[in-house]
């Protein structure tokens, strides 16, 4: 009798003869060598849709950037390359011609976009393997320092007076969210025709802030953190725009011939230390981050039952990723009340990174220390015996006949053992069958 059950059922019996459910409890994820100068990059970005030539890029790092963050990546990559002598070449355009790019050229490590939505289509079509996030940001109305044509809304952007400018919707993140938010709005295709009659639909957020910046046009939206390096420019805050946050992501390219190469300057790119840093130095609102570790280690507890199985992906996720995997085996029962001393004494030191244990039984006392679980997979509960089952063992109740020996799992220490207890208990043969007992 098998009854299989998700965690927080609430009902304990459920849990008596069910299959024994592998859960991977994550508390943290840690994602999150050659040296010649970077060759130089054009500033005029690519035509959409337009091939990269990656003849030198298995010499180093190939990443796609969107074109509004070129300033904070641009000093990270020099960063990098001084302090591991990794060249990282980097190519810039609108999110969306990179995407363009990345699908045409299916070559590259990273592609850095301005709008998760483009991480999102690229992870789709299977050119994305993970994502780290970076930070966010949002479209504002941009106009010279002191505002001279006093724009206060979007209906100002309507005036016959006002001349404006917009990132092409079908090449940059932030024309992409300006349309969506003006549709909404009910401006959007009023907006348009101005631009597109005015030829001013542009294909970058920083070709927008330059050509408001060189006076122009009087007005263009672009992302907040653009202009912290636009000391000519200032912000216009509006409703419309108040909901367009974006996320900006790094995505790691499933065409990376260098996987951990990769992953190590994914990781200080987007490291608190070293190049959040840089990113919040720049104007950008920033995730957390973790700090930067050359080589990151992470504590695993496992429940020892699991062993054989994890043991090669350990040593493969290890060689990919780049880190080192600290891991103890024991009883379930065990590595939580391990993990519960930790917490009572306050040491922090040695707590899990990742917890995997060989049911759900054994994540009610450590749940509020994790993230949510992820189920891996699931076994039944048997009776084991000698080959050719000599004593004619077929059920729990023969387990209670006179001279049949019996070994149960330790009920404090191993998930099997607490297991069987809540089985023999609740078909009533718990005390007939310890009788025969011999081993824990």
């Amino acid at each position: 009798m098998t009854i299989h059950t998700r965690s927080g059922t609430g009902n304990t019996l459920h849990l008596l003869a069910t299959s024994a459910v592998v859960i991977l409890a994550i508390l943290g994820i840690v994602l999150w060598q050659m040296g010649r100068p970077r060759p130089p990059q054009s500033d005029r970005p690519p035509e959409a849709g337009a091939a990269a030539d990656h003849s030198s890029a298995s010499e180093g790092l190939f990443v796609y950037c969107a074109a509004g963050l070129r300033p904070p990546v641009e000093q990270i990559a020099a960063e990098y390359e001084r302090e591991y002598g990794v060249p990282i070449r980097l190519q810039y355009a609108g999110s969306n011609t990179l995407l363009n790019q990345i699908e045409v050229a299916r070559s590259g490590d990273l592609y850095i976009a301005a709008d998760n939505g483009y991480i999102d289509i690229a992870r789709q079509k299977g050119l994305v393997q993970e994502t780290i996030p970076i930070g966010e940001q949002r479209p504002v109305i941009a106009v010279r320092k002191g505002n001279p044509k006093n724009i206060k809304s979007v209906d100002d952007l309507l005036r016959d007076d006002v001349k404006c400018a917009l990132a092409n919707p079908d090449q940059a993140a932030v024309g992409r969210v300006t349309r969506r938010l003006l549709q909404e709005s009910g401006h959007w295709d009023k907006l348009k025709k101005r631009v597109t009659d005015a030829g001013v639909f542009l294909p970058t957020v920083p070709e927008v802030a330059n050509t408001v910046k060189l006076g122009s046009v009087d007005a263009g939206i672009t992302w907040d953190a653009t202009l912290a390096i636009y000391p000519e420019l200032e912000a216009v805050r509006v409703p419309e725009l108040g909901a367009g946050t974006a996320q900006i992501v790094l995505g790691v390219l499933t065409s990376t011939v260098d996987p951990p190469k990769t992953l190590r300057f994914a990781r200080y790119l987007t490291a608190k230390d070293k190049g959040l840093a840089v990113f919040r130095e720049r104007g950008f609102h920033t995730v957390e981050g973790d700090k930067w570790e050359e080589v990151p280690e992470l504590i695993f507890y496992c429940g020892a039952v699991n062993r054989r199985s994890v043991e090669s992906i350990i040593k493969a996720f290890e060689q990919r990723e780049g880190v080192r995997v600290n891991t103890v085996y024991n009883g379930c029962g065990i590595l939580t009340a391990q993990m519960k001393t930790i917490v009572d004494q306050r040491q922090g030191l040695g707590f899990p990174d990742v917890y995997m244990a060989c049911d759900v039984y054994y994540l009610n006392n450590v749940r509020d220390w994790f993230q949510e679980d992820v189920e891996v997979s699931d076994t039944e509960i048997v009776i084991a015996v000698p080959k050719g089952n000599p004593k004619g063992i077929k059920s729990l109740k023969d387990l209670t006949r006179p001279g049949i020996r019996v070994s149960v799992g330790q009920p404090d220490q191993c998930t099997i053992g607490a297991l069987t207890r809540l089985l023999l208990e609740k078909e009533g043969l718990y005390d007939a069958v310890m009788k025969n007992v011999v081993t824990q």
